[in-house]
């Protein structure tokens, strides 16, 4: 899901049972972020569909409790939460919601993210706008894994899950500068991360949710994009000794 920054609201959640440390894997807990919304959403209701207890991490929580009503029987499964990803005391917050209510975490769904300059380019953008797009895409995304690891380590368990873009792939056709620089930044976190991680029983991949489309965009003007939970739902259930610090499309490894 891409969006721009919120107003913090005030935390609150959906009652939702803390599982024994020990269940396995239908007790499995998710942190999706941006899942309010499109392609998050969707990847709420395919692991919630898959029995794992899932954290809906969005920027407002009002429209994080409507979104959950869209999920039917499904959102007895989960919790809202506010989480603002630029923000560390937001991030915070929640990694300890997290830890103090359910004890752990198996699945990270980094999936929140910005489109500013879908159609700048590098010669001659607007550098307060990279920043921007850093700060959320890279920054954010860094930063609430680092939170969520710790929960990971203690159970020698997880999967994390970086979505990204084919923009990001510099092999590709150039795209929009800000963007696509901060996602090819998010692909090599991910494979620095699933280095470093491995040994912990740790999967961490990257995917371009394709085919990624802007479907609309919010009242300034940001385009809100869309595509298919196939790919990140995969990565997210990897079995033991699935792959690790790869970049995926449609289930098949980008070079």
């Amino acid at each position: 899901m891409i969006h721009r920054r919120l107003t913090l609201a005030s935390p609150v959640d959906h009652a939702i049972a803390q599982p024994e440390a020990n269940e396995p894997a239908g007790g499995r807990v998710a942190v999706v972020s941006g899942g309010n919304r499109g392609l998050g959403l969707q990847i709420v209701r395919r692991l919630a569909e898959r029995g794992m207890r899932v954290v809906m991490g969005s920027r407002s929580v009002e429209h994080g409790r409507v979104a959950v009503e869209l999920l039917g029987d499904l959102a007895e499964r989960v919790a809202v939460r506010q989480l603002d990803i630029t923000d560390q005391q937001s991030v915070d917050r929640l990694a300890a919601w997290v830890r103090g209510q359910l004890g752990r975490c198996d699945v990270l769904v980094n999936n929140a993210a910005v489109l500013l300059d879908d159609d700048g380019d590098a010669a001659s953008a607007d550098l307060s706008v990279v920043r921007t797009t850093m700060e959320t895409n890279l920054l954010g995304t860094w930063r609430l894994t680092q939170a969520i690891v710790p929960l990971m380590r203690a159970h020698r368990y997880g999967r994390v899950v970086n979505v990204s873009t084919q923009l990001g792939n510099l092999m590709m056709r150039p795209g929009p500068a800000a963007y696509g620089i901060s996602k090819a930044a998010v692909n090599l976190l991910t494979r620095i991360l699933a280095a470093e991680l491995a040994a912990d029983g740790i999967l961490v991949n990257a995917c371009s949710p394709e085919p990624l489309r802007v479907v609309d965009r919010d009242e300034t003007g940001v385009a809100r994009v869309a595509g298919s939970a196939e790919t990140p739902v995969w990565l997210a259930t990897l079995p033991d000794g699935g792959p690790t610090g790869g970049f995926f499309r449609q289930g098949a490894p980008v070079d």
